[in-house]
């Protein structure tokens, strides 16, 4: 800095050093006023806050998680979507077959009669596996107990953290699972001749295996009694699809509280970031301003300084 007796000397010219370091130091500041107003952000690299970067870094990537998870979340809804709308299709072939169950029961049809509603009945049977079938999510098999065990569990991630899950098991609803799970059955009040549930049964269904989904069969001599036998098996297959409804509802339910609340810390932490990174453009214009008066301040000044040591020339003129 310059001091007294300084202008009697030409070698070394300090008022110019101290301009110089002065314009430098505004043209520095300014240089990275102009970054902050071009990039939109307060701090540009680590150099500028060490400790504003690394937790704007770990926002930015909690950010990042927490985006992922939202659309993790509505996958796993899409899952459960369409997994309900077999369902809903299910529970409606089931009031259809227990419509006609009812029908036959009655002793005004005759066994011709019988026998034509069994063939409907094993129809949507068939209806039934071929629903269970087609129901698949990104080539997964859903409902047709593909993996022959009666269900499948699906872990989403809902959240940027390791234990952030949520966990469904969707059971199959194919013919076999619905009226056979525990084995071959009989579903009628009598027999045929030979006996037998799953080969002498008047109406019987065969469990559900790698291969086979179920298959009902309604002998030519089931009767009125048969078919109301019938009528609490289909009773206790739409009992089955209603508790299936009620768990997927309650995973659906878990999952839009869970999309809530994912938007919301998306948002919360984007301010939280926000207030650390971004610019403030009001205040740093202001700054911008500032410095540039200084720039010219700072320049002048440093022309008048390089101007100075002429004034040593009145000593020897």
């Amino acid at each position: 800095m310059a001091s007294f007796g300084d202008l009697n000397r030409v070698n070394t010219n300090v008022q110019s050093l101290d301009a110089q370091l002065s314009l430098n130091r505004v043209n520095r500041d300014l240089a990275n006023s102009r970054e902050r107003l071009t990039t939109g952000k307060k701090i540009n690299k680590a150099e500028d806050n060490a400790a504003g970067y690394s937790i704007a870094t770990k926002l930015k990537s909690r950010v990042a998680g927490l985006e992922q998870s939202l659309q993790n979340v509505g996958d796993a809804k899409s899952v459960l979507d369409i997994t309900e709308s077999s369902f809903d299709i299910v529970m409606d072939s089931l009031i259809e077959m227990k419509s006609l169950a009812t029908q036959a029961a009655n002793d005004t049809l005759g066994d011709t009669e019988r026998g034509y509603i069994g063939d409907q009945i094993a129809a949507i049977g068939s209806d039934i596996n071929e629903i269970a079938n087609q129901t698949i999510y990104q080539d997964t098999e859903l409902l047709n107990g593909a993996n022959n065990s009666g269900s499948i569990t699906l872990t989403f991630q809902t959240g940027e953290r390791a234990e952030d899950t949520i966990t469904a098991t969707i059971n199959a609803v194919n013919v076999g699972e619905l009226f056979a799970a525990s084995g071959d059955a009989s579903l009628g009040a009598t027999t045929t001749a030979g006996g037998g549930a799953a080969s002498g049964g008047a109406i019987s269904v065969t469990a559900a295996t790698a291969s086979d989904q179920g298959t009902f069969t309604f002998a030519s001599t089931a009767t009125a009694a048969d078919f109301n036998a019938f009528i609490s098996a289909v009773d206790s297959a739409i009992d089955t699809m209603a508790s299936n409804v009620n768990t997927i509802g309650i995973t659906q339910s878990s999952l839009s509280l869970r999309e809530d609340t994912l938007s919301e810390s998306i948002s919360a932490t984007e301010s939280a970031k926000s207030r650390i990174m971004d610019t403030d453009f009001a205040k740093e214009q202001s700054e911008s301003v500032r410095l540039q008066i200084l720039q010219q301040t700072a320049t002048s000044a440093l022309a008048q300084a390089n101007n100075g040591p002429q004034s040593v020339l009145g000593f020897i003129g």
